[in-house]
C-alpha cells in the first residue's frame, strides 16, 4: 500500500512558516498584547449560515460539544473578565470546506485591541502582513473599498439591487443562480466568484462597509444603520482577515444569532446550540473593541508563492 506519509509542503516552506509564527508572536509582544489559549471543544456551534461547524460527543456528557470555528466567543469572554488585549495562534474546523485555498483544518490568527473601531484595526493587520511577507515581498500602501463601490466595481451591480438583477449579474460573468438562493446568498455568490478574486492586485484591499445584514457580529455605522463596520482585507484575490467593531448588545446578539438559526432551518441546515457562554459576556459588560481572524495558511502559502494551501501546509486533509 502506498501512504504518502511525507508532508506535501518542503521542509524550507516549513521553516518559512515557523518563522511567520515567530515573527507574529514577537509582533505582538511589542504591542502588549497578551498571548491566550481557548477551548478547541465548544458547548455552542457557530449560527452564520455560510458556515458549518464539526461536532462530537464526550463519554460522560450528554450534550454535543462542537470543535471551534474561531476563537472569537472564548475571546469574548476573556475581553469581558478583563483581559485587556488579546491574540491567540489556533487551529479551527470548519466542515465542508475543501479545495485549493481551504482545509477542514485550518491554523487562524485572531485578535482584539480595546479602544480600536474597524478603521484602525484595519492599518495594524496591515501592519501585521507587512511585517510578515517582509523581506521577500514589498507591499503597496492597501486601498479600502466599501461593499457597494467593490460589487459596482466589479459585478456591475448594486448591493440593494433585486434578486433577478443579481442573478443577472452572475449570468454575465457564467455563473448560474440557483432560484432558491435569496438576497444575501447571491451577494455571497457574486463576492466570493466575481469580486473576491480580482481584488488584491496589485496592492492589498480592504473591502469595508458591508450591508448590515452580511456581519451578525459587527455592530452597525453610526449614523448609518444599513451598513455594519466589518472589514475583509484581500490579496493576489485571496481573502485573508475578517473583522469588526465588535457588538457587544448582548439582546441584539441573541436576536441576530435567531434570525441566522431561522435561514438555517429554512435551508434545512443543521441547527446548533447558541453560545450562552458568550451572550452571559456580552450582557456583563464587553469593553469597547475589534477583532479579526486572519487565515495563516493563506499567508504562509502566499509568502511562499504557492498555489494553494497544500504548498504550505505540512499534512492536509488528504495526508492526514
Amino acid at each position: 500500500m502506498n501512504v504518502p506519509w511525507r508532508p506535501s509542503a518542503t521542509l524550507d516552506v516549513l521553516r518559512r512558516r515557523a518563522a511567520m509564527l515567530g515573527a507574529t508572536r514577537a509582533f505582538f509582544a511589542a504591542r502588549g498584547v497578551l498571548e491566550v489559549e481557548t477551548p478547541v471543544l465548544c458547548a455552542g456551534g457557530v449560527t452564520d449560515p455560510q458556515i458549518e461547524s464539526l461536532h462530537t460527543r464526550v463519554t460522560g456528557f450528554a450534550q454535543t460539544f462542537y470543535l471551534s470555528t474561531s476563537p472569537e466567543f472564548a475571546m469574548k469572554r476573556l475581553l469581558a473578565s478583563g483581559s485587556g488585549d488579546i491574540y491567540q495562534i489556533c487551529k479551527v474546523f470548519r466542515d465542508a470546506e475543501t479545495g485549493r485555498w481551504h482545509n477542514p483544518e485550518f491554523t487562524m490568527i485572531e485578535w482584539y485591541r480595546l479602544g480600536f473601531d474597524d478603521a484602525a484595526l484595519m492599518s495594524e493587520v496591515e501592519d501585521l502582513v507587512r511585517s510578515l511577507l517582509a523581506p521577500q515581498r514589498r507591499l503597496p500602501t492597501a486601498e479600502r473599498l466599501s461593499f457597494a463601490a467593490a460589487l459596482q466595481r466589479h459585478a456591475g451591480v448594486e448591493p440593494g439591487a433585486d434578486e433577478r438583477t443579481l442573478a443577472a449579474a452572475a449570468a454575465a460573468h457564467g455563473i448560474v443562480c440557483d432560484s432558491a438562493l435569496d438576497h444575501d446568498a447571491r451577494l455571497d455568490l457574486l463576492m466570493g466568484l466575481v469580486v473576491g478574486p480580482r481584488l488584491g492586485t496589485p496592492r492589498p484591499t480592504f473591502i469595508c462597509d458591508y450591508p448590515a445584514s452580511q456581519a451578525s457580529l459587527a455592530r452597525l455605522k453610526p449614523g448609518s444603520p444599513s451598513l455594519a463596520a466589518r472589514f475583509e482585507l484581500y490579496l493576489d484575490g485571496i481573502e485573508l482577515a475578517n473583522g469588526f467593531h465588535e457588538l457587544g448588545d448582548a439582546a441584539e446578539q441573541r436576536s441576530r444569532f435567531l434570525q441566522d438559526l431561522a435561514i438555517r432551518q429554512d435551508r434545512g441546515q443543521p441547527v446548533p446550540q447558541i453560545d450562552e457562554g458568550l451572550l452571559a459576556a456580552l450582557a456583563a459588560g464587553l469593553p469597547d473593541c475589534a477583532g479579526v481572524a486572519l487565515g495563516f495558511d493563506r499567508l504562509a502559502a502566499l509568502a511562499v508563492g504557492a498555489s494553494g494551501l497544500g504548498a504550505a501546509m505540512a499534512f492536509p486533509i488528504e495526508r492526514a
